[in-house]
């Protein structure tokens, strides 16, 4: 693992430590939060750095993060507070709701406490994370950085909904936690154990998967109900997002943002970036994306030393006034999953070399092509979703068990379609945004399509770089249907290819689509029915793959059609050479 360099610097001796102490404050309507503030055991003011949590401030986020110990023995006051309705603290919890009204004026109440210097920075992960972004839009004076991370931009696409398929495993996850917690705070033990265990088995099973009997049964605890009751972007939505209140947000104040390739949130975090680095005369704005999961980099080793540092770095720069150069480092940085090296830039790479792709009606048997150009014949691929089998979800950023994992068994299956490159002849980069155009039709009004980029190594293992998700509604577009998948980077060597698998489900990352236009909060399993993708390519209906500007053509011009990769029976990595012309 490459550091994070420059901030792997030598630190200062740490100063001692004062036992924590709880704190309480009163928010503008009268709700008290608590706190526990720890500070440096020394004479002198410090800069306040400020963590606001909904999962327990006694945790104080140290799956993440270092203790609040750490970063006080830097020179810091550090609060730790949890939010409304959660920990002590007072109030009814409902998500994101009071965020900016309430953060404002915590970042108010720690540039008063005792030894602070009137200088405040907040950190933190999830919904630490857009809890830092909601109270930046309420400009409070003393807020002089922030550091989100792993956080998203919009509640609706970055948390509930992705594409306008509903985020079952995630989303359900986190209001069972949500739920449980209520419960927990109401003593409400009976509630409080149905709910913790459907947490660390969640019941995917149910009649109604996406509304299963013991949210039902509690939904007094958690915002579950209302999620999947609004499933369409609005006002509602817009009224707990950052996204909708950019305008509203100073730009003098120094942003850290922090993701990662397998994080659910991430693709918010990039549209972030973009929008708040492209303001007038912003204050530095750096994004950093590791090869992290929605867990964070603990598993990484020293990464999570250096995540640390990275933050630390940010605010010894912009809260202490140290000439330390993290505002000279690079706009973007990113991991490269393939090489395992960092990659500086100035932003992040559109989508726009293209990869058409072809197939003879055979694709999701012996698979078809992945190739420069699109074909002058025309080709229709079949794929048939069957509800009772679901294509299940490998890795990627959605599932209970994200990350790279080998799909080569996924692809294999009679219900993925796959388009795989020639093996490359020389090293291809891939750093920025993919999406994929697709022609695309179905004998149901709704539908869904499930997108995958992977790498295929030459053992056979097929390690996925990217997906994409779309729940494709009654007369919406397909001619093409344009797919965002997430942003990728990745350096593929000599005798790897590339390859696109597409399915009609990915679950349980997202409900099964029942095909007749029905919410997942009202689909009974019962009701689901086998749905028969038809998928197009070809110089009159040209679904291709957009990979990120910058892709060194020769590499790409290099990926001739002349060979793919088999994803039939028997063995599912032999290459079958053919001529286009046969297709």
């Amino acid at each position: 693992m490459t550091h994070l360099a420059p901030v792997l610097r030598e630190l200062p001796s740490p100063l001692p430590v004062r036992p924590p102490e709880t704190v309480s404050m009163r928010t503008r309507d009268g709700v008290r939060l608590d706190a526990d503030v720890y500070r440096p055991d020394a004479a002198g003011e410090w800069p306040v750095l400020l963590l606001r949590l909904a999962c327990g401030r006694r945790t104080a986020l140290t799956s993440h993060y270092a203790h609040p110990r750490w970063y006080a023995a830097r020179g810091y006051v550090v609060a730790v507070q949890d939010v409304r309705g959660c920990g002590t603290s007072e109030g009814r919890f409902r998500p994101f709701q009071a965020e900016r009204e309430d953060g404002a004026d915590a970042v108010a109440w720690a540039a008063s406490l005792p030894g602070s210097s009137g200088q405040v920075a907040m950190y933190g992960c999830g919904y630490a994370g857009m809890a830092q972004l909601l109270a930046l839009a309420a400009a409070p004076p003393a807020l002089r950085a922030v550091a989100p991370a792993f956080a998203g931009w919009d509640v609706h696409s970055d948390w509930a909904y992705e594409g306008g398929a509903f985020r079952l495993a995630d989303a359900m996850g986190w209001a069972l936690r949500c739920a449980a917690e209520a419960a927990r705070r109401l003593e409400d033990g009976v509630a409080h154990r149905a709910l913790s265990d459907a947490v660390r088995a969640l019941p995917l099973d149910d009649e109604i998967p996406s509304r299963p009997e013991v949210l039902r049964a509690y939904a007094r605890y958690t915002h579950h109900d209302d999620w999947l009751t609004d499933p369409a972007p609005g006002p509602a939505w817009d009224a707990l997002s950052p996204r909708a209140m950019v305008e509203r947000m100073p730009a003098d104040v120094p942003i850290l943002q922090i993701g990662g390739w397998y994080d659910p949130r991430l693709a918010g975090s990039l549209d972030a970036h973009e929008a708040l680095s492209a303001r007038p005369g912003a204050a530095p704005a750096r994004l950093v994306v590791g090869p992290w999961t929605a867990a964070g980099p603990q598993e990484q080793g020293t990464a999570a030393v250096a995540l640390d540092r990275l933050q630390l770095s940010w605010f010894d720069r912009f809260l202490k006034g140290e000439e330390n150069g993290a505002e000279r480092a690079g706009p973007v940085r990113l991991f490269d999953v393939g090489a395992g090296r960092w990659h500086d830039a100035p932003a992040l790479a559109p989508a726009t070399a293209a990869l058409h792709l072809h197939g003879d009606g055979l694709a999701a048997r012996t698979g078809g092509l992945l190739q420069p150009a699109p074909s002058l014949d025309c080709g229709t691929d079949v794929v048939v979703h069957d509800p009772r089998s679901p294509v299940p979800t490998v890795g990627g950023h959605g599932g209970p068990q994200p990350g790279t994992q080998d799909r080569a068994a996924a692809d294999a299956r009679p219900d993925v379609a796959v388009y795989g490159s020639a093996p490359l002849t020389e090293p291809l980069t891939l750093a920025g945004r993919v999406a994929l155009d697709l022609w695309v039709e179905a004998d149901a009004p709704c539908f869904d399509v499930a997108a995958a980029l992977s790498v295929v190594k030459p053992d056979g293992r097929v390690l996925p770089l990217t997906h994409g998700y779309a729940r494709v509604e009654p007369g919406a577009q397909t001619r093409p249907l344009v797919l965002p998948m997430r942003a990728v980077c990745a350096t593929l060597a000599p005798g790897e290819a590339l390859r696109v698998s597409i399915a009609g489900s990915c679950f349980p990352a997202y409900p099964v689509n029942p095909g007749n236009g029905a919410e997942p909060g009202e689909t009974r399993r019962v009701d689901a029915q086998p749905i028969t993708l038809l998928i197009h390519s070809g110089v009159a209906r040209p679904s291709r793959l957009r990979l990120p500007a910058g892709a060194e053509e020769p590499a790409l011009q290099a990926l001739s059609s002349t060979s793919i990769t088999s994803v039939g029976s028997g063995n599912p990595f032999a290459t079958l050479t053919r001529q286009s012309s046969r297709l």
